[in-house]
């Protein structure tokens, strides 16, 4: 299962998550984050970070031409598009880059969960709201046989449960690891043992 730590801002994020290491790291490029980074900024954290970590850039509904620009230059080496980017915006952006694109859905129902199935992105990411730090339904996501990032609200605290009821293709947390809005280490590696420890119980 992979594991996801999103919104990294600060060169001690990255060293903490090159001491934690998770599969991925987010950065976040949306102008009305309060977690967002200039794409010199993700340059330079992006060439302090692990080489096996690999770099999310995270969008919302931005033009085509400046995802390309910023995963040309190195920062990230997959893209997040998290706002209403349809199947030809993804086609417009496949025709610039190369890299995989995760798109993803707010869930309130089944139906919700059976359009981001369908998506034909590399992979699909499963959300309460954007940056909302608040779970979903997590039984509407029954019927999904589509592997997918499970996203929204997850902490320390209920990461195991949601990995033993869900089994996700991956986990996703940003404001669960987080103390007055910054990156917690100790949070972060609480979250990735629970991860690592339920995934290794039968």
């Amino acid at each position: 299962m992979k594991i996801k730590i999103c919104g990294l801002r600060r060169p001690e994020d990255i060293d903490a998550a090159n001491a934690l290491r998770p599969d991925y790291i987010g950065f976040i490029f949306a102008e009305k984050s309060k977690r967002r980074v200039t794409p010199e900024a993700a340059l330079r954290l992006r060439q302090r970070l692990d080489p096996d970590i690999r770099a999310v850039g995270v969008f919302v509904n931005a033009p085509v031409a400046r995802i390309a620009e910023i995963a040309r230059s190195g920062a990230i080496d997959l893209v997040q598009l998290h706002g209403g980017e349809d199947a030809a915006y993804l086609a417009a952006l496949r025709r610039e880059i190369a890299c995989p694109v995760i798109k993803a859905f707010v869930i309130r129902t089944a139906e919700d969960a059976r359009a981001a199935e369908a998506f034909p992105a590399d992979h699909i990411l499963l959300d309460s709201g954007a940056g909302s730090g608040q779970t979903f339904d997590w039984s509407v996501l029954r019927g999904v046989r589509r592997p997918y990032f499970l996203a929204g609200g997850l902490t320390p605290e209920n990461v195991g449960a949601a990995i033993r009821q869900l089994r996700p293709y991956g986990v996703d947390v940003s404001s669960g690891v987080e103390t007055e809005g910054y990156k917690d280490p100790d949070k972060m590696a609480r979250f990735l043992r629970a991860c690592r420890e339920t995934e290794e119980q039968p």
